[in-house]
């Protein structure tokens, strides 16, 4: 049983370990694009 659960705290660490790497190293910045919407000012 306690070789069982060395091997997923290994596990947990190693997929730790690669989402933090994924997330530093990774391109996770949105697409930018240019809206331009027209405008309309009502009757006031």
């Amino acid at each position: 049983m306690l070789r069982f659960l060395k091997l997923l705290f290994v596990l947990f660490v190693l997929i730790a370990a690669a989402v933090v790497g994924y997330a530093y190293l990774g391109d996770l910045r949105p697409e930018q694009t240019d809206v331009s919407e027209p405008v309309e000012f009502g009757d006031s």
